[in-house]
């Protein structure tokens, strides 16, 4: 089935409304798309049309969504694009959602911190430390039969 696919990179414009439903959990908000240009007269950049968008969020991801997103998040949206035309009142209206596939926060405009739900469906709250990422020189140089394997983590 052909499918349009899109990636949208806007703000958080409502809080996320999340639904436990009988065939499963659900959420969603709108999304603001404003695109940016720069104005050559003004020398700065100025924002354009804001577009708005539904997106909805199924399962595992509408849990994630109601934990993690608020009003005013930078986020990126990944999903099938829907577009309905419907008549109420005798007027036509059109509205754009996305059913996603993906949600994050954009890094670009922020810092975010991850965590794995566990098997209740509850964040954990431990963090893991940081790796140390840096070999001393001395290091290298040792046999490979010297070196000890890494554990591995399993989540």
């Amino acid at each position: 089935m052909n499918e349009t696919m899109v990636c949208a990179l806007g703000n958080v414009a409502t809080q996320p409304v999340y639904r436990d439903l009988a065939n499963g959990a659900s959420a969603r908000f709108r999304l603001a798309v404003t695109a940016r240009y720069w104005d050559r007269e003004k020398s700065a950049w100025t924002d354009g049309h804001t577009n708005f968008f539904t997106v909805w969020a199924d399962r595992a991801l509408a849990t994630n969504v109601g934990a993690s997103l608020s009003v005013g998040d930078p986020v990126i949206v990944q999903g099938r694009l829907k577009v309905r035309t419907e008549v109420r009142e005798g007027q036509s209206w059109t509205s754009a959602d996305i059913d996603a596939v993906a949600i994050g926060h954009d890094l670009s405009r922020g810092t975010s911190a991850f965590r794995r739900p566990n098997k209740e469906g509850e964040t954990t709250a431990s963090p893991r430390p940081e790796p140390n990422w840096e070999t001393e020189p001395e290091s290298r140089s040792l046999d490979l039969s010297q070196q000890q394997p890494e554990p591995v983590g399993v989540t």
